[in-house]
């Protein structure tokens, strides 16, 4: 290394949740005789423009510890070697900041870092991946459509018209025509058969181009994954392909009017008649209840047994019968998408069970970790076209607080940093539950916790984008309001997430219990 020269080293790992020590076993400082500079390179993205205009930054108070551009790399100045520091110097160098990055979004935290492979890979090749890599993000780049000409949703919770709904319905059909959902889902139901690290590239590739998500979310990656876990071969054959095509479209029936996060207290029920059973009862919060075909229904088919869960009962349930009523709701943003779904003596096959009577609750707990992504098996492609932290970044350039650009306010840089730091932990996380040395002493935590991390940090990204507008924020439906009031749009929508699944506080319960090992009280 020549004198002055930044020390290249490819971090590989996930270095988020790691202390000090553990870093300093991957990371060899390399010591200016000037400044004594500890340099971590960055792999492979550009420099910080961030940093230009005021390029140091106290990473705390008594501390001596400061970043700064170096030769174009970030880097931490101090007395000395500090394992804290290289642990925030490592999570902001993974950050890009001139485009987007979609590793820091919540929809492609959990596909994180292909470049770590592990046992997913089969018996693929290097060469046959970095082939196939640039296949799909050539035709991600030629195919993607652009501005359709009217307000396009971010998520599957917020499609409410016609043509947004055709819209996203036709791109979806064009991406598994082309061979990029459902890739690594067995090839005799309509799947691509391939090794799982192909959907994860592909995923990438339409990260990176800011592609629209695909409609079909709950199929995807809910009612798809369950079936091929545990439905029959009969069931596999009749839905699969459906679901990929975006053909048959799904939704959820769990939550209920009544009884908010308790869904084992779930009343709507279901009555066996013959070869039917006889529906009465309400849903809520059904996102494209008005367009789904089936719905992931939980219903109570009994009101005997040892405690509540055991009347719960699972179905695989039709929307197209008669006294199934969806009714759209209005949002607070304006918006549509959830329905509160009626069911007046409405009649499903019996068929259409899943898992057998009363044994509901267990078939939707299983559900819910495909939801909240704790178990793997989910088609692919992207679930939202959410605003990540370079979106965030980009917005503190122009934002304007006391007369100059928001990202000059020390307390806004500060925030910025602690998000980011934030952003590419989360997205490291997927990497590091793949490493098995990395992944204790709580093995299920990183993917138990995603749902939780995913969700609370983009309603605070949302949160500072509006806290740097000051009191242009307020505006939502102004002229003069930044972006069009895409922001409080988003602030708005970001609390959906943090309910849909499992409340945040639920998903603290859960950490706690089955993670901790807490008790219940």
């Amino acid at each position: 290394l020549s004198s002055g020269a930044p020390l290249a080293y490819e971090l590989r790992a996930c270095f988020a949740a790691l202390g000090s020590i553990a870093l300093q076993q991957f990371i060899k400082p390399y010591i200016d005789r000037r400044r004594q500079l500890v340099v971590l390179q960055r792999l492979g993205f550009p420099g910080w423009p961030i940093f230009q205009q005021q390029p140091h930054i106290d990473l705390g108070s008594g501390t001596q510890q400061r970043l700064a551009l170096i030769d174009g790399n970030l880097c931490a100045i101090g007395s000395g070697v500090v394992g804290h520091v290289c642990f925030l110097v490592t999570q902001l160098m993974l950050i890009k900041s001139a485009t987007a990055d979609p590793c820091c979004s919540y929809d492609t935290f959990m596909h994180a870092d292909c470049s770590l492979r592990g046992k997913y890979m089969s018996n693929v090749s290097e060469q046959e991946l970095a082939e196939f890599e640039t296949e799909v993000t050539a035709w991600f780049e030629e195919n993607t459509p652009g501005d359709p000409g009217f307000l396009l949703p971010e998520t599957f919770m917020e499609v409410g018209t016609d043509e947004q709904f055709e819209f996203l319905r036709d791109w979806q059909r064009q991406v598994y025509e082309a061979g990029y959902v459902g890739m690594a889902w067995p090839k005799e139901y309509g799947g691509g058969g391939l090794p799982q690290v192909y959907q994860d590239i592909a995923t990438r590739a339409m990260a990176q181009v800011r592609a629209p998500f695909l409609l079909n979310t709950i199929g995807l990656n809910w009612a798809g994954p369950l079936i091929l876990n545990m439905g029959s071969e009969e069931e596999k054959q009749r839905y699969i392909r459906g679901i990929l095509s975006a053909e048959e479209i799904w939704c959820q029936g769990f939550s209920e009017p009544d009884h908010g996060s308790d869904l084992g207290n779930a009343q709507c029920r279901a009555v066996k008649d013959g070869d039917e059973y006889v529906v009465n009862g309400s849903k809520i919060w059904t996102s494209l209840g008005s367009y789904a075909k089936y719905m992931i229904l939980l219903a109570r088919t009994s009101t005997e047994g040892d405690n509540k869960y055991a009347g719960l009962s699972f179905f695989l349930a039709p929307m197209d019968v008669s006294g199934i009523d969806p009714q759209p709701i209005k949002k607070l943003t304006g918006e549509y998408g959830f329905c509160q779904t009626y069911f007046d003596d409405a009649r499903i096959p019996a068929s259409t069970l899943l898992g057998g009577e009363g044994n509901g609750w267990q078939v939707a707990m299983l559900t819910l970790t495909f939801e909240r992504g704790a178990t793997g098996g989910q088609a692919g492609g992207l679930a939202s076209m959410e605003l990540n932290i370079n979106d965030v970044v980009e917005l503190s350039r122009r934002a304007r607080r006391n007369g100059r650009p928001a990202v000059e306010d020390p307390f806004i840089r500060d925030e910025l940093v602690q998000l980011m730091i934030e952003s590419r932990g989360s997205q490291l996380m997927g990497t590091r539950s793949r490493i098995a040395a990395l992944a204790t002493p709580w093995p299920s935590a990183t993917a138990m916790s995603g749902k939780l991390r995913g969700s609370e940090l983009k309603r605070r990204m949302c949160k500072l984008a509006l806290a740097m507008q000051g009191a242009n924020g307020a505006r939502f439906v102004s002229t003069d309001a930044i972006d069009g009031g895409m922001w409080q749009r988003s602030y708005l929508n970001a609390f959906s997430a943090t309910i849909g699944g499992g409340t945040s506080q639920i998903q603290k319960n859960i950490l706690g219990e089955r993670v901790l090992g807490l008790p219940k009280s």
